[in-house]
């Protein structure tokens, strides 16, 4: 059995595991090498794999994204690290009009195996531009992959996947629960599948649907909320992009009740797209409209405010019981 690890420890094996495995593997990013990145995600990657394959970078993000993806058409599989989540959109030209493109562009003559990793999420006292959760503004773009990780093993074996993939993935690390919970992870090198929901709880009440930081709060809102005689499935999403819908219709169609809880503002976000979902093509199943626990459509607050407005177990469980009393 091997010790219990972070989810931060977790990205950093399966780094270390797909660089040992395959040469053609890469790391680049803002100070991924020297000072192992700026949560660590990197560290020793350098030392043991040197400058050629662990790359430091200017602060410069639209060179990254184009970079990899130059990389990436050529038969290598550049990992590239965006500081935090909010300092991707100067990489949005690259990112949606050449890499989610390039098979498309060249009718599959070239692909873009490429990852890109950035830590996103509020919970940690950032300052502005660290905390976005905006998982939407990519899951919309035909031709990215959206993975978010919300358990250690979880990371390890979606991050392998993404890794291997033939297509661009966008993984997204919630850095609030980076070092929050420890659990042994087999550095086996067998990859979870993606494009695949995972139920973490059985019930038969009501659906639970979450995904990254927020799956925390959803299942200790499931345990007290089973305490009352309320059992509820959880549903931890893993890939919001594409959407694994199957998982998601089989489970509210059994439960009859749903609630997507998500730390994204609720408009236009991968939420709505969920209830969107269900309401097409789960209506005769559902015995109340689907309930949602989101953040705020504002901009991300500062420290003072943040608890404020993240959602939390409470919450969740008052969602859960007005959706069970809708009748």
């Amino acid at each position: 059995m091997s010790d219990p690890i972070t989810m931060v420890e977790a990205v950093n094996l399966a780094l270390a595991h797909e660089l040992r495995s395959d040469s053609n593997v890469v790391v680049l990013g803002e100070d991924v090498g020297v000072n192992g990145g700026v949560f660590r995600a990197t560290a020793g990657l350098r030392e043991e794999f040197g400058i050629k394959r662990v790359m430091d970078t200017p602060l410069a993000e639209t060179m990254i994204a184009g970079l990899s993806i130059g990389m990436a058409s050529q038969g290598m599989k550049p990992v590239a690290e965006m500081q935090f989540m909010g300092f991707i959109f100067p990489a949005l030209e690259q990112i949606i009009c050449h890499a989610a493109r390039l098979r498309n562009r060249t009718r599959g003559r070239l692909t873009c195996p490429m990852v890109l990793r950035a830590p996103f999420g509020g919970g940690i006292r950032a300052p502005e531009h660290h905390s976005e959760s905006t998982e939407a503004l990519l899951a919309h773009i035909p031709g990215l992959r959206v993975v978010i990780p919300s358990s250690p093993a979880r990371a390890y074996g979606l991050l392998l996947a993404a890794i291997r993939n033939p297509d661009p993935v966008i993984f997204l690390e919630p850095k609030r629960i980076y070092r929050v919970a420890k659990q042994p992870v087999a550095d086996n090198g067998e990859a979870l599948p993606l494009d695949r929901c995972f139920t973490l709880r059985e019930g038969s009440d009501l659906t639970l649907i979450s995904w990254g930081a927020m799956v925390k709060e959803t299942l200790e809102a499931a345990e007290k909320l089973a305490t009352e005689d309320i059992h509820c499935e959880v549903i931890d999403v893993a890939t919001v992009s594409p959407l694994d819908k199957e998982t998601l219709l089989s489970s509210v169609s059994k439960t009859g009740r749903c609630v997507i809880v998500q730390e994204a503002p609720r408009h236009c976000s991968v939420g709505s797209e969920i209830s969107s979902l269900i309401s097409e093509q789960a209506l005769l199943d559902l015995q109340a409209p689907v309930g949602r626990v989101s953040g705020y459509d504002t901009v991300m607050p500062y420290y003072k405010l943040e608890n404020q407005y993240l959602p939390n177990v409470k919450d969740i469980m008052e969602t859960v019981k007005q959706t069970l009393e809708f009748a």
